[in-house]
């Protein structure tokens, strides 16, 4: 997007043309989780250029992205290098860099959700919440998690009191958090959004007793379909937490109770 944009997403992920595969953009303030620009965002960014790149199919629908070193707000370059482009999928690469260094790698499948319409057959069930009036808001959130998540005040996050013990220093052990999410701004989801909304929640080590970032090192995203308008719910979970790193599964379901995304990611634990 060149012109200006209405979302402060949409200017999160904003891209200019400067050369045949090459796009600059802006880092901007408010993105921020512990020690950098969060990994979502940078894979909306990523996303976004890929999208540009393949007009004929917009819409990612498998992105894995390695972090090599984390993002800060500024300035930022993204190349991108075409694989292979087919009828109706096409893979391609894309490169983020910051500082004269590559901060993010990421291989993606692309191609058009609107033919995903078709049978479902799933036994998997969205999460059973609250309504959104009885779920906890951003604003109940402890100082010390806005201080060094900025970004949940571009969120509408309600999350599941029966998940949020570890606010109040009773974390369950259980390794799971979820809720529902809206953009702040009244943004409708869709395709790009989704790829920042797989990593939206506080890390699931909170509800296992370790507050602190948890630097993402994978993130994989498979994208089922287009997002209905409104309330999305999510859900983040862990099973296993050894030798410093775990492994994050979330679901992103829309307001229809469509699983429009599935993400699994390696992160590494909080320091102590």
């Amino acid at each position: 997007m060149t012109t200006a944009t209405r979302s402060e997403f949409d200017q999160g992920i904003a891209l200019s043309p400067d050369a045949p595969g090459r796009y600059r953009g802006e880092l901007g303030e408010g993105w921020q989780i512990g020690g950098g620009v969060n990994g979502g965002l940078l894979l909306a960014v990523a996303g976004h250029a890929l999208s540009l790149e393949h007009p004929e199919h917009p819409d990612p629908v498998s992105v894995s992205g390695y972090y090599l070193s984390a993002s800060h707000p500024g300035p930022v370059e993204v190349r991108t290098e075409s694989v292979r482009r087919g009828r109706s999928l096409s893979t391609a690469t894309a490169s983020l860099f910051q500082d004269g260094e590559e901060r993010l790698r990421v291989l993606a499948t692309y191609g058009d959700l609107e033919t995903h319409q078709g049978e479902v057959r799933t036994s998997a069930e969205p999460p059973r919440l609250p309504p959104v009036e009885q779920c906890v808001g951003v604003e109940h959130a402890p100082p010390q998690l806005i201080e060094q998540a900025a970004l949940l005040e571009r969120f509408d996050l309600r999350l599941d009191p029966a998940t949020i013990g570890w606010a109040l220093g009773q974390p369950s052990g259980n390794g799971r958090i979820q809720g529902w999410f809206k953009l702040a701004d009244g943004r409708e989801p869709d395709p790009l959004s989704l790829l920042l909304v797989a990593d939206a929640l506080p890390p699931v080590t909170f509800d296992l007793g370790l507050p602190g970032w948890a630097p993402t090192i994978e993130l994989t995203v498979h994208l089922r379909a287009r997002p209905a308008a409104g309330w999305l719910r999510v859900v983040h979970a862990t099973r296993n937490l050894a030798g410093g790193y775990f492994e994050e599964d979330a679901e992103v379901w829309d307001s229809t109770g469509r699983l429009v995304a599935q993400s699994r990611q390696l992160a590494r634990a909080p320091r102590a």
